[in-house]
C-alpha cells in the first residue's frame, strides 16, 4: 500500500520547467530514494509534498487523501539548507521546535533528553547554537525533525557534513524509524547510502522521471549476466572449455587461484550451466554474479538522457 502518491505533477518557474508530468508511488513503511543530478527537480517535488509550493498540474495524495494543510503535522522535513537560530541556546531551541509540532512540554523534554544522550550532545543543552560544529547542529535538526513521530519523513542530503561514524549512526536511526512504522523519502547524491538504505528508488533528470521501482528489481533489470569465479587446478585451455554461450572477459592468477570473469551471452542459458562447465575443468571455490551498482545505473541513465 502506498502512503504517498504523486500523479502527473508539473511545475514551471517563469521559463524553467522544474517538473514535467512526474508520478511516483511511495510504499508505506519503506525508504524511498529520490535521486537525480543537481537541478533535476527533486527539491521542487519535495517542496510540493511539504506544501511550500503548489504544482501547476497534477495531484498529490497522502494516505489516500488529497494533500491538504492538515497533513503538515504528519510530515517531518529535514531540508538540505540547514537553519537554526544561531544565538538561541540548543535546548531552548529544540523545545521551541518540538512545541511547534504540538508535542507536550514534559514529553518533549523527555524525548529530547533521550535523543541528546544517544547522540552525545546533552552537555551542549545550554550552549548557543553558534558554538556547535556543523555536525552537531545537524544532529539537533535531525532530532527535531523526527521528535513528533511523523508518518512521513523527508530527508534532503541528511549525511552532508557528517564523518563516517556519525553518518553510520544516522543511517541506523533512519532504518529503526522505518522499522517502527514511518515512511522515509530520502534525497541524496550518495549512491553508497542509497545501496544501504533504500527499498525503492525514482530517478529524475531534466524535470522528468526516467526510472523507478523496487531497488532489487531495478538492479536485476540492469544485470549483464556477468559472473566471477575463483578456481583451482584448472585446465590450461579454459576459453575453449567454456562453450559457445560463454565469453571469457578476464582471467588472471593470484594466491594459487585462477580468477575469471565470464559473461553468459544467451539469456536463456542458466548460470547453473556455467557452474557445471566450470566444475568439469576445475575446483570452484567461489561463484558470484556481478550486480551493477546504483552508481553505475545512475550514470548510465543520466548519460542516455542527456
Amino acid at each position: 500500500m502506498e502512503l504517498l502518491t504523486a500523479e502527473n505533477v508539473s511545475k514551471t518557474y517563469i521559463n524553467h520547467k522544474a517538473l514535467d508530468d512526474v508520478s511516483i508511488n511511495v510504499p508505506e513503511q519503506s525508504i524511498f530514494g529520490l535521486l537525480g543530478p543537481n537541478g533535476a527537480g527533486k527539491t521542487t517535488l519535495i517542496r510540493i509534498i511539504n506544501q511550500i509550493t503548489a504544482p501547476d498540474e497534477g495531484k498529490v495524495y497522502l494516505n489516500g487523501e488529497r494533500l491538504n494543510q492538515n497533513h503538515v503535522a504528519r510530515i517531518g522535513y529535514l531540508p538540505e539548507e540547514r537553519g537554526l537560530y544561531r544565538k538561541m541556546k540548543v535546548g531552548e531551541q529544540a523545545m521551541y521546535l518540538a512545541r511547534l509540532k504540538n508535542v507536550p512540554k514534559q514529553e518533549a523534554y523527555n524525548q529530547l533528553k533521550s535523543w541528546f544522550q544517544k547522540f552525545e550532545i546533552f552537555d551542549w543543552w545550554d550552549k548557543k547554537v553558534e558554538e556547535l560544529s556543523k555536525g552537531m547542529q545537524q544532529k539537533i535538526q535531525f532530532v527535531t525533525t523526527v521528535l513528533h513521530r511523523p508518518r512521513l519523513l523527508i530527508f534532503d542530503e541528511p549525511f552532508s557534513g557528517f564523518d563516517p561514524i556519525n553518518a553510520n549512526l544516522l543511517k541506523q536511526e533512519i532504518m529503526k524509524i522505518r522499522d517502527e512504522g514511518a515512511t522515509v523519502i530520502f534525497s541524496t547524491h550518495n549512491m553508497a547510502s542509497v545501496e544501504e538504505l533504500c527499498d525503492h528508488i525514482a530517478l529524475i533528470h531534466k524535470a522528468r522521471k526516467i526510472l523507478d521501482g523496487p531497488m532489487k528489481e531495478v538492479k536485476r533489470e540492469y544485470s549483464t549476466n556477468i559472473f566471477t569465479a575463483h578456481l583451482k587446478n584448472v585446465d590450461a585451455h579454459l576459453p575453449s572449455s567454456l562453450g559457445n554461450n560463454f565469453k571469457l572477459l578476464e582471467k588472471h592468477n593470484k594466491d594459487d587461484f585462477l580468477h575469471v570473469k565470464i559473461q553468459i551471452m544467451d539469456k536463456t542459458t542458466s548460470p547453473n550451466k556455467l557452474v557445471q562447465n566450470l566444475s568439469d575443468i576445475g575446483e570452484i571455490h567461489s561463484f558470484n554474479e556481478v550486480i551493477p551498482s546504483m552508481n553505475d545505473i545512475f550514470i548510465k541513465n543520466v548519460q542516455q538522457n542527456q
